[in-house]
């Protein structure tokens, strides 16, 4: 008899700890599906910001990758780049966006809320992802203390808007926006020369500089330039999308010329 009760703990216990895994791998797979959910509405509320989202988490990617950074990093840079973007989703801000002028000094200012807003939003899934909120509300803040909305310097500066940074400014140079025209690869490598520690991370810029590196965003943007139908029908060729899971399932399987390398 002696022996039974110990027993009988032991079992309960361990009972327990199942069952708080469980619930733990089920909310950890909810707060994914909301992930998955929010990058969905961002393309449906403004196909054009949700096609910038994965080309800047695309380029992110390669940059983070060639940095050598572990999987749990990468996933992170990934989820800021995906969701920098989500604090312009807003109604002061919706009309500004859908303009085709330049911003007036006005409207600039509003546009520089949207760092706030966005972590405003992603607020509630800090417990699963801590760095998401952070990275998000960083990711216009510059390397000389000069960004926005804190002024951070440095290394102070999350490593995922450090990385989401040069990509986001790349993107918005290549590709045009209602109030900008797009501009030649080799005007988007200077201008990250040009920031080199003062808007940028040196050493990221200096990476994202390298041959290698380049060449890979380079194949990488031939896809994104691809006609849509073309992607389209390749997903339509037999590829099942899988559902949300922790980690994302949005990225489209490139063909093997235009994929960049990836570890597995």
């Amino acid at each position: 008899m002696k022996g039974i009760f110990p027993l009988s703990v032991s079992a309960a216990a361990t009972g327990l700890l199942y069952r708080e895994h469980g619930m733990r791998t089920q909310a950890e797979r909810m707060s994914a599906a909301t992930l998955e959910t929010l990058l969905n509405a961002i393309g449906a509320n403004d196909a054009e910001t949700g096609a910038h989202v994965r080309r800047v988490a695309t380029y992110a990617l390669i940059l983070g990758d060639a940095a050598g950074f572990d999987e749990h990093q990468l996933r992170s840079i990934e989820r800021v780049a995906l969701f920098h973007d989500i604090g312009k989703l807003h109604g002061a801000l919706t009309d500004i966006f859908h303009e085709q002028s330049k911003l007036t000094p006005e409207e600039r200012r509003a546009v520089m809320t949207h760092p706030q807003r966005g972590a405003e939003v992603l607020a509630p899934l800090s417990v699963f992802y801590p760095e998401l909120g952070r990275g998000v509300l960083a990711h216009h803040e510059r390397w000389d203390g000069s960004g926005y909305p804190r002024g951070l310097k440095g290394k102070r500066i999350p490593l995922e808007a450090r990385v989401v940074a040069i990509a986001d400014s790349f993107d918005a140079i290549t590709h045009r926006r209602r109030y900008s025209h797009a501009r030649s690869f080799a005007d988007a490598t200077r201008a990250i020369a040009e920031g080199k520690g003062t808007q940028f991370d040196p050493e990221l810029a200096e990476l994202f500089l390298s041959s290698p590196v380049l060449r890979k965003i380079d194949r990488a943007m031939r896809h994104w330039h691809m006609p849509r139908k073309k992607t389209e029908g390749n997903r339509r060729r037999g590829e099942r999308q899988p559902g949300p899971d922790i980690t994302f399932r949005w990225r489209p399987r490139l063909p093997a010329s235009h994929s960049p390398d990836r570890r597995p």
